[in-house]
């Protein structure tokens, strides 16, 4: 009977398409932009309860597409040093440091399995399939309780340290600090 369970779960793996970075569309963060929408700058002040919520475009290209997309990992359910859900932002310190980007640029990533973090903000490529839809998540950080907004999701995802993530960094009122140590 071992043998029987053995050799269906063979079959029936072997049925499963598998997600690998092979088959994955590599993507950049501009692409999760609907086509004609320029990037949303981050909110300069926080939104006051009165004010009207910004409109929030989020690409439907991409729904349901197996894709890899590199950025910074913020963890939003951890245990120690392992992960069980992030949000991939486009720059170190995003939600934290500065005020949270526009949904279209904050995904929230399932790994597949947990991930071991060695730092907030870590470099990561994430590969999943991607979903749109807007979902908020509270994240404790160095201010406190954050809520933040995101405009996708990837559930099942392959996590993996990154060497290299492409970050198009809007002007900071701190960008003064890297031209004084370049002696600039």
């Amino acid at each position: 009977m071992r043998v029987g369970v053995l050799f269906t779960v063979a079959v029936g793996s072997l049925l499963l398409p598998a997600t690998t970075a092979a088959e994955s569309l590599k993507i950049g963060w501009r692409d999760l932009l609907p086509e004609g929408h320029a990037p949303l700058a981050p909110q300069k002040i926080r939104p006051t309860p009165s004010a009207k919520p910004r409109e929030i475009a989020l690409s439907t290209a991409l729904d349901g597409k197996t894709v890899e997309l590199s950025g910074y990992l913020l963890p939003a359910d951890r245990e120690g040093e392992l992960v069980y859900a992030f949000m991939l932002v486009q720059r170190s310190g995003a939600c934290s440091h500065m005020v949270q980007p526009p949904p279209s640029q904050v995904v929230r990533v399932v790994p597949e399995e947990p991930y071991r973090l060695s730092m907030n903000y870590e470099p990561v490529s994430v590969t999943g399939t991607l979903t749109a839809g807007l979902e908020k998540t509270q994240l404790f950080i160095l201010d406190g309780v954050a809520v933040i907004e995101s405009g996708y999701r990837m559930s099942m995802a392959q996590v993996a340290n990154a060497d290299f993530v492409e970050e198009s960094r809007p002007p900071t009122p701190w960008s003064f600090l890297g031209n004084r140590e370049q002696g600039k």
